[in-house]
């Protein structure tokens, strides 16, 4: 008897290896990819102008990166001590106004960069809702905890998404793979948040389909809705999804996204990386200064791969009985 409902994602069509550059954008469980994409060795760089939820404000983050834009002081506003800007994440600030555009340019040079080197540009959507600045007329990627009264709640249509998405893609060089958010925005209503997400995946599918060599899907938010549908799977907010079920879906995209080669390689990187978290009760012995030796040959037969941290700490623990 089966009691899941598995989700079988199915094989990329250009699979990921350990040579290639990868970029993840969107909301926060793009950082959750990145980061174990990061703990696997491959190289990621997350979100480097912060979360974004909304199409809008990730393709305009994107058209930043892409033209390296540079803000200005007109654009910042201040908030208990800390200066902002409606178009980034409130972790891209500053004490002063120089520090805070010196952030926001540095963070937009660094996405400009990767976007350049990127062969893979994950992006994640959290929601189709927007907040529109009643003043500006534009929409803003966080409000800041600025008074409400100055934003005007709205959802995206479909159409306005999918013209998004081809603005995103516009400014991509490279392959792009798109997810939807699996953590419900619960203070949207669960209605306006199944309205959202159902809105985000039509205008993905639409962008898949005009784009089927370049442009693909990945299935994160149906792996969590119908595969892991036991709260168990969530942390105690019971809106977004537990280590353990991050990892569950990271097991999934590595399943379908990399090369033969790259899934060997990441068995041997995942040793050496645990190897590296044990901690002996007796460092000084033979024992443990043996295991060192080993570690440090089989980081020798991975090429390819970055361990130059991994192999600094072997060769540090092998220096503590000379």
């Amino acid at each position: 008897m089966k009691f899941r409902t598995e989700i079988e994602v199915k094989p990329f069509s250009t699979p990921l290896e350990y040579s290639h550059n990868i970029l993840c954008l969107g909301s926060c469980f793009a950082t959750n990819i990145a980061e174990r994409l990061h703990e696997s060795r491959f190289k990621v760089t997350s979100s480097p102008t912060g979360i974004l939820f909304n199409p809008a404000s990730i393709a305009q983050s994107i058209r930043q990166m892409s033209t390296l834009y540079r803000c200005g002081e007109d654009r910042l506003i201040e908030s208990n001590g800390e200066w902002l800007s409606y178009d980034f994440h409130s972790s891209i600030s500053g004490r002063s106004k120089e520090e805070a555009v010196a952030t926001m340019n540095r963070a937009i040079e660094i996405g400009g960069d990767a976007l350049r080197s990127a062969d893979l540009v994950i992006i994640t959507l959290g929601t189709a809702w927007v907040y529109r600045n009643i003043e500006t007329g534009c929409v803003v990627a966080n409000c800041h905890k600025q008074p409400a009264a100055q934003f005007r709640r709205e959802l995206l249509t479909t159409t306005e998404c999918i013209k998004l998405l081809h603005d995103i893609i516009a400014n991509i060089p490279c392959k792009i793979l798109f997810t939807v958010s699996p953590v419900r925005h619960i203070g949207e209503g669960m209605e306006d948040n199944s309205l959202s997400k159902a809105i985000l995946r039509v205008a993905i599918d639409a962008v898949c389909r005009a784009y089927p060599e370049r442009v693909s899907y990945f299935p994160s938010y149906e792996i969590m809705m119908d595969d892991l549908r036991d709260y168990r799977f969530y942390k105690e907010d019971m809106t977004h999804p537990t280590p353990q079920a991050v990892s569950y879906i990271a097991e999934k995209f590595f399943d379908a996204a990399l090369s033969t080669e790259a899934k060997r390689l990441l068995t041997s990187v995942m040793r050496v990386v645990a190897a590296v978290k044990h901690r002996p009760n007796n460092p000084h012995s033979t024992a443990h200064q043996d295991f060192c030796k080993r570690m440090l040959q089989e980081i020798e037969m991975i090429n390819g791969v970055d361990l130059e941290k991994e192999r600094e700490y072997f060769q540090r623990m092998l220096q503590i009985n000379l």
